[in-house]
């Protein structure tokens, strides 16, 4: 018995790891100073990905005091995680956290993944906008309640919102990541790829933030087709011999 009382248990081993904030961003002056601000209010290690930008996106993120990485062009926001996926991977955290840029997600949201991670293990948590869509636009809202039951489907296991990029990965998981889609549904094939491996991925709760006269970088119609673009290449890669 006294040997076992000398052990950490694995929730108190999770809850000792180090972890980073990843946040891609593109032509984000005006807001990225301030998101980074609040992020560093609730953990210490943040990295902006900015993503070839024609603005001072870069400048407001160090005066922030946060690490930014630079692409010279734009070259999306997949892209982007995966410059952070190896940054964070190569300083050696434990888990990385990763938000929007625009303001869009509540950095105060951080301690429940945190709490969520240590409680639980699940190795990728995704945020749950869909308990709360009053203020959700509702073509967003059919788009990602659409898009989320089919990625399920496809993924053999439910998950609410499928379309959020505010997410919890372990650091052994980033390397599953890597997809052949380097905009908006990089995020969606990264997911297919954790589940393939048999991985859980559990929902979030978070805040809903929606910002009047804020234009999204998300195309409706350009990244649905790149979205369906993504999962007819997804599943000819993946199909079975016995299949065809």
């Amino acid at each position: 018995m006294a040997a076992q009382s000398g052990r950490r248990s694995e929730r108190e081993i999770r809850g000792a790891q180090r972890g980073c904030v990843l946040i891609p961003g593109y032509n984000e002056a005006g807001r990225i100073g301030a998101v980074a601000r609040r992020v560093l209010e609730f953990l210490p290690d943040v990295v902006v990905v900015d993503d070839g930008s024609a603005d001072a996106t870069a400048d407001e993120a160090r005066a922030a005091g946060v690490a930014v990485l630079r692409h010279e062009v734009n070259q999306g926001k997949g892209a982007a995680l995966a410059t952070g996926f190896a940054y964070a991977r190569a300083k050696g955290f434990a888990w990385v956290i990763t938000l929007d840029a625009d303001g869009q997600h509540d950095p105060a949201d951080i301690p429940r993944f945190v709490e969520a991670y240590v409680r639980t293990g699940i190795p990728v948590l995704v945020g749950n906008r869909m308990g709360d869509t009053a203020t959700m636009p509702r073509i967003r809202r059919w788009t990602n309640t659409y898009m989320s039951n089919l990625l399920s489907r496809e993924m053999g296991q439910y998950v609410p919102d499928t379309q959020c990029g505010y997410r919890l990965y372990r650091i052994d998981v980033l390397p599953f990541l890597e997809s052949h889609s380097t905009r908006f549904a990089a995020e969606s094939e990264s997911l297919l790829n954790v589940a393939a491996r048999g991985l859980t991925i559990g929902p979030v709760p978070i805040s809903v933030i929606y910002l009047e006269g804020r234009e999204s970088h998300i195309h409706p119609f350009r990244d649905t087709i790149r979205f369906f673009s993504m999962l007819s290449d997804y599943r000819r890669r993946h199909r079975h011999p016995s299949d065809e």
